[in-house]
This record gives structure tokens, C-alpha cells and sequence, in this order.
């Protein structure tokens, strides 16, 4: 077996196996060097701070590739200055190796208009601010969309959304400030529909219903009537309904006449006018008092007491039949006054009598 093993045929194939595979991996490495340029390493040039102008030019003479990557805008650099190099300046790269060069911008990068159309403005001036866009002046558009954003403008143009601008722009931004009040209904029988819709839309209304008499969708039919009527007032944004016919009004005179009795409101003019008094105003109104509400009642006097005289008797011849002292007070005769005044003496309260002279004989 072993003596098999030392056969001189067998260690010729081993040494031929070996020397195959040596010369293989000596062949691989050579192609390699060969390939790569083992040993000729070229050293980074220092083109930091530079304008990319002339660190391209230095990578060309030196024989070195490069990639130029726009770095954030900083405004402390120059424009198109190179701030960083990667490989660091100093390594030794291969020949045909790319340098990345990390340049400032010439300015800030463009940045998208956000989409805040129909959106309220304060919302609106938060994006536009958020994305590096100034609002410069603020005007404001008759609209029923009242304080919503209707328009973005730059340098006097609208812009759409998603319109790309250098950052900082500032833009101008068109509002609603409400719909406009008692407009005139234009007047669009005998145009189109196509024509009326333009009319409209100028006019700040818009388009309601549109009934075509065939049922068809024809932008060419002609306007035979329309609601509300042209003349009359209405508030911006109100619709207007349209019937449109290939025939023209003349020839629709009965239909119209119809849509009149439905649409149109028949006034009676016959009714008197309706008159309307003014009243002057701060006018202080005039009380009288009632005759049946007797008269307020007179204060009441203290009586004072009567002073007590002492007179020198005198004889006197009295009359059979009479008293000397007549307690009784005087009545008056006279009917008809006391019947006159029975309602006024009822109310009064009853007065004490008068003291009277006593007389001592």
C-alpha cells in the first residue's frame, strides 16, 4: 500500500498539481496588480475651500474622478465654494478613484407652493411659513368664501400649488371678504349656454339648473328663459337656472308663458297704497283725569280755641218761645246747589264745629 504511494508515477502527477495551483495564484495576484495599479497610489489634493471650478480642474490633472453633491445653502460661504472632500485631502487613492465634493449652492433651494387653496388664512399663512415662503401683502376679493384663501401671487401671477420657488420668495396672497350684496341679474335669453355660463360667471353667479327641451347636453342651445329674471338683485353666489331650446324665445312664446305663471310673482295692483304715518319722536304723551274721580280731599286744619270773653251782663227782654243760645247751625235753602256738591261733601271728612260765644247774663 505504502510502497504504492512512492511510485514515481504518482509523485510526478502530485508535483505537477503543485506547481499548477502555485502558478495559478501567482498569476492571479500579477493580473490583480496589473489590474488596480498595486503600488501607484495618488495623494488627494487640498481643494477645500475652493470654487469647483478649480478643484475640478486640479482632480483632472491629477487623474482622479470626482462627484459634485450640492451641500445645504449656507449663506457664511461663497456660492459654488467646496466645504468638504472625502477622501480627506492627503490620502492615497488609486488612479481613476472618484473624489466626492461636498459644494455650497449658489442659493437656497427651490421649495414647493403648499396646497392651501379654499383653505382658511390662517391656516394658509402657517404653511406658507412653515416651507420658507414670506406673505407679502394681503388682498382681499369680493367671494362667498369668506376669509379663505382664493389666489396665491408671485411677482403679480397666480401660482398653482406644488409650483416649485427659491426659498424666501415672498408671495401675495388674495382672500375673500364675503359675498357682494344686491347685484343685478344679467340678462342671457338669446345666448347660449356656453355664452351664458361666461356671462354668469363674470357677473359673480353661478350656474343652477340647466333644462334642455330636447333632454340633450348641447353647450349650443339657445336661452329661452331664466330664473331669477335679469334685472332683479340678488347676494353674489346665488344660482341661476337656465332653459335652453335649439328654437329661439319667439317661437317658445307658449312655454314662457307657462314658466311665467311658475317663476313669476303676479302683483294686484288694484289694493290702495299702503300709507305710513310717522310719529314724532321723544314726544311726552298728554294724561287727562277722568271726571267721575272726585278731587283730592283739602288738608285738614287744626281749629284753634276760641277765646273765652267775659261781657257786662245786660238785661234782656227774652221773647217767649226763643232761646238765647242757638246751638243749631244755619242751613241753607238752596236745593239745588247742595245736590250738586252731594258727591264732593260725601267725601270729605266731617269738620268739628266752631266753639261758640258764651254768653253770661
Amino acid at each position: 500500500m505504502l510502497k504504492s504511494l512512492f511510485n514515481w508515477k504518482v509523485l510526478l502527477n502530485l508535483v505537477v498539481a503543485i506547481g499548477v495551483f502555485v502558478g495559478l495564484v501567482w498569476l492571479t495576484f500579477r493580473w490583480l496588480e496589473y489590474h488596480t495599479n498595486h503600488g501607484q497610489e495618488i495623494p488627494v489634493p487640498n481643494i477645500v475651500n475652493k470654487s469647483v471650478q478649480e478643484a475640478i480642474k486640479i482632480l483632472d490633472d491629477s487623474g482622479l474622478e470626482y462627484e459634485v453633491d450640492s451641500f445645504k445653502y449656507d449663506p457664511k460661504y461663497r456660492p459654488f465654494q467646496v466645504l468638504q472632500v472625502y477622501p480627506a485631502p492627503g490620502s492615497r487613492v488609486k488612479d481613476g478613484r472618484a473624489i466626492q465634493l461636498k459644494v455650497n449652492p449658489r442659493t437656497w433651494a427651490r421649495v414647493e407652493v403648499p396646497d392651501v387653496i379654499n383653505k382658511y388664512s390662517g391656516l394658509a399663512f402657517q404653511r406658507l411659513e412653515q416651507v420658507g415662503l414670506k406673505v407679502g401683502d394681503t388682498l382681499f376679493e369680493p367671494s362667498i368664501q369668506k376669509d379663505a384663501v382664493l389666489r396665491i401671487l408671485f411677482k403679480g401671477a397666480p401660482v398653482k400649488p406644488k409650483t416649485k420657488l427659491p426659498r424666501f420668495s415672498v408671495v401675495d396672497v388674495v382672500i375673500g371678504s364675503g359675498p357682494m350684496r344686491n347685484i343685478a341679474i344679467p340678462n342671457v335669453v338669446g345666448l347660449t349656454v356656453k355664452e351664458a355660463r361666461a356671462v354668469i360667471a363674470r357677473s359673480m353667479f353661478e350656474v343652477g339648473l340647466v333644462e334642455h327641451e330636447d333632454g340633450s347636453k348641447d353647450e349650443s342651445d339657445i336661452i329661452y328663459y331664466q330664473d331669477p329674471a335679469s334685472g332683479d338683485v340678488r347676494d353674489q353666489g346665488m344660482q341661476i337656472d337656465l332653459w335652453a331650446s335649439k328654437k329661439t324665445p319667439a317661437e317658445l312664446s307658449a312655454k314662457i308663458e307657462q314658466l311665467n305663471s311658475v317663476y313669476r310673482m303676479k302683483v294686484d295692483t288694484g289694493l290702495p297704497p299702503i300709507e305710513y304715518h310717522e310719529i314724532p319722536a321723544h314726544q311726552e304723551p298728554v294724561y287727562e283725569a277722568p271726571a267721575n274721580i272726585p278731587a283730592p280731599a283739602p288738608k285738614k286744619e287744626t281749629p284753634k280755641p276760641a277765646e273765652t270773653k267775659t261781657e257786662v251782663p245786660k238785661t234782656t227782654t227774652a221773647k217767649p218761645g226763643t232761646s238765647t243760645t242757638d246751638t243749631k247751625p244755619k242751613s241753607t235753602n238752596n236745593t239745588t246747589t247742595s245736590n250738586n256738591k252731594t258727591a264732593t261733601t260725601a267725601q270729605k271728612p266731617a269738620e268739628k264745629p266752631k266753639a261758640k260765644k258764651v254768653v253770661v247774663e
